[in-house]
């Protein structure tokens, strides 16, 4: 059959086939005492059965909303002004509350971004789990048990019995995770909504999760809308995509099509803010969007991205509404774009001039065979049996004036606890850390003077808990200079926090804002502004970026990046995000149960020979670049605990290449960190002639 043919049958076959989730001209408002707020306006998509919908865009775009609106759960305020839901035909927008109970756990279910908030602390797995088939299917407590131990064993979870036997706490959270999708998955829905199922997992455990979650709705022919801000999430667990930008769909169509010939200029401006393989801070610097994303009180007239798009023009695109219009030659590929078929979609973006970093300068911090344990006691009260958790185990690292090292590694595996040691909220157990000749390994912070609090400070992962909701901005910073010892006179120091916001590039009106008037991005750039405030020598950024949308993510980090020019300020970056890595740190520290199982440049720790722990950790980050080809590389199991990790190498437990080591010594000896090229080093027992075999798991597919 040609592909004419084969393309007018599959169109032919859809047509005659009902959607599971049909949204038709969805609005949907919340009402509160002095207005109505309209959250979605002329939201529309469909979901056939099979399809995998992705809903993307930055926070506050009406994602979340869409998919309490499906599961008619807006709460008192919210409310559907217009527009239709059809449930596989049936109109979920006139169903009875009794309908609607029938219909919610057993033909829809819905996975929340926290899995603790789904799972009854009080109550066994087992009886959770039991509970969905005995409500929705009528099942007996025997053959309820025997079905929630099926979909344990259907998730991967080891060891199904103690699972069931067990209460959430005693879970990881991507064990956790799991068990709110084998509940979701229980009475075998026909349409699964999955709302930032990942956000909190590490990117391993998040690998694991999407393949789990791909393979069932396919063996189960469970049709899923999948909610996500991650771009590369959505292409590997979705076939179609929707974008949204302020309440309205802009862009749907096949993923991999939109992804390749994006239509509309909010989807491309997105693609331009993350870190794609080949993105350079050099020489292709990320280019953050913007403005500001608008309140749904405040959207202009006409295109509601149009302040904000580099193709706007006045009287045109701001005339009237825009309606969502077809882009010929595509399945289903809408945008909401008046001028889509007038722009030059392969044209470069506008060339960013960005001064390359002058070369790293002598060394400013030392770390050297740095260990921190910890004692506890394992019964009630204190008086069980002595235990010591091994959280960091023989750390070595040097960085340099306006160098960027980045640490990286799953939960767990000591990076916070090393972040704590050195800013003095913990002490070393054994080891050294030198801070420009200083010894202050042993020094808490309450005992280090405000010369050497200055000298090193801290970004932290959330901006929203590490500011005074009571004091202004301009105070906050003001505070800091002064116990800094910043500053001659109370003018001085105002005309120096000035010049701070000067730096972060927030408007020096925002002196006089408190922090709930600031949004994320804002917030973060206060708590840079303290953190420099001090003339820093070093700054720890604990996931600086983790908790904003991707375009602000963008300008974050390119702040974070001139600041460093400017100031030649080392920069110590935790991340768990490998494509921010990439993009941002000058050198690497890969970290495995308290060990550096791997250190050298960026270049060097992302290109073969890896670590086997840095192979998997490559492999499981998503990539929104249909060009990228990548090595599948799930990793079995989780971390193995500190209190009792396990012989010889930290890793061994979970390492596909263990049978390459002759005589069982990856179990029995923990590996040296050996030197394989200057300044690349692993611990691992593997032999060189091995490592020389190892392939890029990343590529780019030559077209």
């Amino acid at each position: 059959m040609s592909d004419l043919l084969q393309t007018q049958s599959q169109t032919r076959s859809q047509e005659t086939v009902t959607p599971i989730l049909e949204i038709e001209n969805l609005s949907i408002s919340f009402f509160t005492r002095s207005r109505e707020i309209p959250a979605v306006m002329d939201f529309s998509c469909t979901v056939m059965p099979g399809e995998a919908m992705g809903l993307v865009g930055e926070s506050g775009c009406g994602k979340s909303t869409v998919a309490l609106a499906v599961m008619r759960d807006l709460g008192k305020n919210g409310r559907i002004v217009g527009g239709r839901i059809r449930f596989k035909g049936r109109d979920i927008t006139e169903m009875s509350e009794r309908e609607l109970r029938e219909l919610r756990g057993s033909e829809i279910a819905m996975i929340y971004q926290e899995p603790m908030a789904s799972l009854n602390p009080a109550m066994k797995i087992g009886a959770q789990l039991a509970e969905v088939p005995a409500l929705h299917g009528g099942l007996s407590k025997a053959d309820a048990l025997a079905r929630a131990r099926e979909m344990v064993a259907a998730v991967k979870l080891p060891d199904p019995d103690r699972i069931l036997d067990a209460y959430p706490h005693q879970l990881s959270g991507g064990q956790q995770q799991r068990i709110v999708i084998a509940m979701a998955l229980m009475a075998r829905p026909a349409l699964l909504i999955l709302d930032e199922p990942t956000t909190a997992l590490d990117v391993t455990v998040e690998a694991g999760i999407v393949d789990l979650v791909r393979e069932l709705a396919e063996t189960q022919g469970t049709s899923m809308l999948f909610i996500s801000h991650n771009l590369g999430l959505v292409m590997e667990t979705c076939n179609r995509l929707c974008v949204m930008y302020s309440g309205e769909a802009v862009e749907t169509g096949n993923v991999r099509r939109v992804f390749a010939g994006m239509r509309h200029p909010y989807t491309q401006a997105l693609f331009r803010s993350i870190p794609l393989p080949g993105a350079d801070k050099t020489a292709r610097p990320l280019i953050a969007i913007p403005g500001n994303f608008p309140l749904p009180h405040e959207r202009p007239p006409g295109c509601n991205f149009g302040p904000r798009c580099q193709y706007f023009q006045s009287g045109r695109c701001d005339a009237a509404e825009i309606p969502m219009h077809e882009v010929p030659g595509h399945d289903r590929h809408g945008t909401r774009c008046l001028r889509f078929e007038e722009i030059d979609w392969a044209a470069p973006p506008p060339a960013k001039e960005t001064p390359p970093s002058p070369p790293p300068g002598e060394v400013v911090i030392r770390a050297e065979n740095l260990k921190k344990y910890y004692e506890s006691r394992g019964g009630g009260f204190g008086y069980g049996q002595r235990r010591i958790v091994k959280a960091n185990e023989q750390i070595d690292f040097t960085a340099r004036e306006g160098e960027t090292l980045a640490i990286v590694g799953e939960s767990g595996c000591g990076k916070s606890t090393l972040a704590k040691v050195l800013m003095g909220l913990e002490t070393a157990s054994e080891g050294s850390v030198i801070l420009d000749n200083a010894a202050i390994e042993r020094a808490p912070v309450e005992a280090r003077g405000p010369g050497l609090v200055s000298k090193l400070q801290m970004v932290f992962q959330n901006p929203f808990d590490t500011l005074n909701p009571s004091m202004t901005v301009g105070a906050q910073i003001i505070r800091a200079l002064e116990i800094f010892g910043v500053g001659t006179s109370d003018a001085d120091r105002r005309e120096r926090m000035l010049r701070l916001l000067d730096l972060v590039k927030l408007p020096r009106a925002f002196a006089e804002r408190k922090p709930r008037q600031l949004s994320g991005g804002q917030k973060q750039r206060v708590g840079i502004a303290r953190a420099f405030a001090g003339n820093a020598r070093v700054v720890v950024a604990d996931e600086p970026v983790s908790a904003l949308d991707v375009s602000v993510q963008a300008a974050v980090t390119d702040l974070l990046m001139e600041i460093q020019r400017e100031n030649r300020t080392t920069l110590l970056f935790i991340s768990h995000d490998l494509s921010v890595v990439r993009y941002l740190s000058d050198r690497v520290l890969v970290m495995y149960l308290g060990h550096v199982v791997e250190i050298g440049t960026t270049d060097q720790v992302f290109q073969p020979p890896y670590h086997p722990y840095t192979e998997a950790l490559l492999s499981a980050v998503p990539i929104a670049d249909p060009k990228v080809e990548k090595t599948r590389i799930v990793l079995e199991g989780d971390i193995p605990s500190a209190v009792n990790p396990p012989p010889g190498c930290p890793f061994q437990t979970r390492c596909r290449w263990k049978a390459q080591v002759p005589g069982g010594l990856c179990e029995t000896e923990v590996p040296p960190l050996r030197e394989l090229a200057a300044g690349h080093r692993i611990k691992c027992h593997l032999p060189e002639s091995q490592l020389a075999t190892m392939q890029p798991v990343i590529r780019i597919a030559v077209e």
